[in-house]
């Protein structure tokens, strides 16, 4: 593997390069960095892949004096990397980074050939878009409340609610920690990208459904098997609704394609297999 400091003038974008082979295929997550891609990229020796570290994650630093994570600007750290590269490039995009690829193939249609977004979560397509904004506000809250521990039960808690925002849901207790197996105590920090408030723009972005529809990329939104009906599944599937399509099953959960390196493992083998069926 061949490691890169890609400088933008505002960031310094580290990526990886393993491989040789076919078309260049790059995955992409947020705010996961490219450790989460060890056990996927393992499924394609054959092919040259692309992974990085979102700016301002793991190893790439940002001088932009910011601290959120909008989807154009993500988008164009990938558009910078894939011309680096030398695109154009198939992409697995996981989760928030899914989201900035939607932005990119609206922004850069001529980088992805295919573009299989992962349960993109996104709340404006959902039909219960308020309530589910409203639980996401929650779980920020309890972050800024009681720190990691209280942010992360309270996300574990939304994220796996199946089905729609009802009150039934706001009306269960705030969860325990130990209930989900994290601890309570407060460390005292607030900069977690996923509980913290620099993600909104990830889940508040609305796909740019037109310029996705005319751009040259076949674009497959795609939902795991385990995730039934809780909140990613649903924006995924409403997702493709929204591109007149239908969401593509693939197998485990919403970090199916994960080895054990999180604590979560997913089906990373049979998750390469759909994966390399779908980019064809």
């Amino acid at each position: 593997m061949a490691t890169h400091v890609l400088e933008t003038g505002n960031a310094a974008i580290t990526y990886d390069v393993e491989g040789e082979g076919g078309r260049p295929l790059m995955m992409i997550g947020q705010p996961m960095d490219a450790s989460g891609f060890t056990a996927l990229r393992a499924q394609f020796p054959d092919r040259k892949v692309i992974t990085y570290d979102p700016r301002g994650i793991g190893r790439s630093t940002r001088s932009d004096g910011r601290t959120d994570n909008t989807p154009e600007q993500q988008a164009a750290d990938v558009h910078a990397v894939i011309e680096a590269v030398g695109g154009p490039v198939d992409l697995f995009a996981s989760s928030g980074g899914a989201v900035t690829a939607l932005e990119l193939v609206a922004a850069y249609p001529d980088d992805v050939v295919t573009l299989v977004a992962h349960e993109p979560p996104i709340i404006d397509v959902l039909p219960d878009a308020p309530a589910a904004r409203r639980a996401r506000d929650a779980f920020i809250a309890a972050y800024q409340a009681g720190g990691w521990g209280a942010g992360m039960a309270a996300f574990m808690q939304m994220s796996s609610w199946q089905g729609e925002y009802t009150d039934e849901y706001f009306a269960l207790p705030a969860p325990d920690p130990g209930q989900f197996g994290v601890p309570a105590e407060d460390d005292g920090k607030r900069d977690d990208p996923l509980l913290g408030t620099a993600s909104l723009p990830i889940t508040d972005y609305y796909p740019r459904v037109d310029e996705l529809k005319a751009a040259p990329t076949r674009v497959v939104i795609a939902v795991g098997e385990e995730t039934g009906n809780a909140f990613t599944a649903r924006t995924a599937v409403h997702t493709a609704k929204l591109l007149g399509d239908e969401a593509v099953v693939f197998p485990s959960h919403h970090g199916g394609f994960l080895g054990g390196e999180f604590g979560y493992a997913g089906k990373p083998e049979e998750f390469g297999v759909k994966l390399r069926e779908v980019l064809g």
